[in-house]
């Protein structure tokens, strides 16, 4: 199908939709519906296939194919979500990405959508501020979507102590958020171990996060086996 057009039209999008379908994996399809909870249907297309279309249709008029795109299948709002990634205008982009926020109803979007915002690697500031508003949401997926952006473009020295104390905000008491925010620490821990550790010690948190967070740092391959016994003695001191 051709994907790169001057316009999409919603007869366009309808062939769209067949086409899509005629991507479906099975097996694929099994495995998603296994790990991802989502009110939208499955047709079982695998996310390398989805960046490739999103990429041909930023090639040509993008926001026509967003403006008559449809929120019925699960593919459809990730790969909406990889085409808004895609957006270079950085205005129109956050304006997107305020929309696109509200239709994320699983980790595999929201985390598949926060990794592929590159352009947030050369435009940190800017989008800190742009994403830090989102944490007094209480939109579980909302405040998620800035705990990965964190973990994707943020784990470094200088924003260590800002991302210290945003783990210790009262956040939205969401599953999806106490795990983002457990991910996030052990991040922090596997780069930048001895600052983690005196956080961890001194840290006022959510019980579920500290034991996730100490949780997610004895999986971690990165982490020595001495670190791992040094940290889980934290644990036990609780």
């Amino acid at each position: 199908m051709n994907l790169i057009k001057n316009k999409w039209l919603k007869k366009d999008y309808k062939d769209f939709q067949t086409y899509l379908k005629s991507l479906k994996d099975e097996k694929y399809l099994q495995f998603n519906q296994k790990i991802i909870t989502s009110k939208y249907k499955f047709i079982g297309i695998r996310l390398p296939i989805l960046r490739k279309i999103a990429k041909e249709i930023l090639k040509g008029n993008w926001e026509s194919f967003i403006q008559v795109s449809e929120n019925i299948y699960y593919e459809e709002v990730m790969l909406k979500g990889f085409v808004i990634a895609g957006i270079k205008d950085i205005n129109k982009l956050k304006d997107y990405i305020n929309s696109f926020v509200l239709l994320i109803d699983n980790w595999a979007i929201c985390d598949s959508f926060c990794s592929s915002l590159k352009i947030i690697k050369n435009k940190k500031e800017e989008f800190w501020n742009f994403f830090n508003e989102f944490l007094d949401d209480t939109a579980e997926f909302k405040v998620r979507t800035f705990l990965v952006v964190l973990i994707n473009y943020y784990v470094e020295e200088k924003y260590l102590a800002k991302i210290f104390l945003i783990c210790q905000r009262p956040l939205a008491d969401k599953y999806y958020v106490n795990m983002a925010a457990s991910w996030l620490i052990a991040e922090c821990y596997i780069k930048y171990p001895v600052q983690t550790y005196d956080f961890l010690q001194k840290a006022h948190l959510k019980k579920f996060v500290f034991n996730k967070s100490i949780s997610k740092i004895n999986d971690s391959y990165q982490v020595s086996k001495a670190d791992k016994e040094k940290v889980q003695k934290l644990k036990n001191m609780l």
